[in-house]
């Protein structure tokens, strides 16, 4: 899909310490803020039930806004044990920077959703996958 562009819903601005859920309520409070705009892709379905979720680089965006961009690529993500790719979109090709930038994220994400899934008693692996 690199090279298509995708309607993104701005869920979690960039810095923003607060992770929505599709429907504006609030997921979780991070102790480290978002380094990416964080949202979904409206009127899809991943198989953890939510709308895909995207990730959009550049400038901070508004909370709700809804942006089209360019897709760059697409990360490999499995939570509680479910897939749950995420869009990586830019309206410029990435540069090696910010691949490894994004990298290192969904690495961290990984963990952090480990423990957020073991509080909320949800069952198989969460882990990053790398680029698809």
């Amino acid at each position: 899909m690199s090279g298509e562009s995708l309607c993104v819903v701005i869920d979690v601005p960039k810095w923003s310490f607060v992770k929505r859920k599709d429907d504006g309520s609030v997921d979780f409070i991070s102790p480290l803020p978002s380094p990416f705009n964080y949202g979904h892709v409206p009127d899809t379905l991943a198989e953890d039930g939510d709308a895909f979720d995207a990730v959009v680089l550049g400038a901070r965006l508004s909370p709700r806004s809804r942006v089209t961009v360019p897709v760059q690529g697409r990360m490999g993500f499995i939570d509680a044990g479910e897939s749950d790719p995420k869009w990586i979109c830019a309206q410029q090709p990435l540069r090696a920077t910010e691949r490894r930038q994004v990298e290192r994220f969904f690495r961290r994400y990984a963990v952090a959703k480990r423990l957020i899934n073991r509080v909320r008693r949800k069952q198989g692996p969460t882990r990053y996958l790398g680029w698809l």
